[in-house]
């Protein structure tokens, strides 16, 4: 596994995406994994400070196992296509405190779905030498397609001739949501596993707590 990294200049950032997208593998899934995690970040008011959530979860009883809380303070700008620079230093020392080890990741951003091919769900994923998938509420690139309003139906998403994710229907009526393989698993698996994660609501029920944690521990006042 590449040892973390995390530069405050873009240009670095970017070089360093590229260098590490190499290393992404697109590979089927052996199984469907039983302990899930999913993360997610929020900016606590001031916006000094960014709170990174991960919440593991048991796919066979739905149940939550473990929830972990990380601080930082939030030393990188929104850019476009970096957010793993902004996030991923709070969401790996959220994940670093489970006591269990997950056996896959899923992630509120891009898995493969971005233009150097390595957002955040390739980044966590490669780092931590774990199958990971991105679920991206907006689409970062790619065409954009019409997708049927039944759940399950979805439309390739291309880029420049090349299949980087599904553009996903997870619940009827709902606006879909852009799903790509991050890290060991393929288009198929990584649909299929979000789906099989739904538990009514637009993202898979992993990412949806996460997204509820970290918006509530972002106003958590601190002794």
């Amino acid at each position: 596994m590449p040892t973390p990294e995390f530069p405050q200049d873009a240009k670095r950032a970017v070089a360093l995406q590229r260098q590490l997208a190499g290393l992404v593998q697109l590979t089927p899934l052996a199984r469907l994994p039983e302990l899930v995690a999913g993360v997610d970040c929020a900016i606590a008011p001031g916006g000094e400070e960014i709170v990174g959530v991960a919440v593991l979860m048991r796919f066979s009883t739905g149940e939550v196992v473990e929830e972990q809380v990380a601080r930082r303070p939030l030393t990188f700008p929104y850019v476009p296509g970096l957010l793993s620079f902004r996030e991923g230093p709070v969401l790996l020392a959220a994940l670093a405190v489970l006591t269990l080890r997950p056996e896959l990741l899923l992630c509120d951003g891009q898995g493969i779905a971005h233009p150097r091919r390595f957002g955040i769900a390739s980044h966590l994923g490669v780092l931590l030498d774990l199958p990971s998938v991105g679920i991206g509420k907006s689409r970062l690139c790619g065409e954009e397609r019409v997708v049927g309003e039944q759940r399950g139906d979805w439309q390739p998403l291309m880029d420049k001739g090349i299949c980087i994710g599904s553009i996903l229907r997870t619940r009827e009526r709902v606006r879909p949501v852009y799903v790509s393989p991050g890290h060991r698993c393929d288009q198929e698996g990584a649909r299929a596993l979000v789906l099989a994660w739904g538990r009514g609501h637009r993202l898979p029920e992993p990412v949806h707590l996460a997204d509820r944690l970290s918006k509530r521990q972002r106003l958590a006042v601190l002794p």
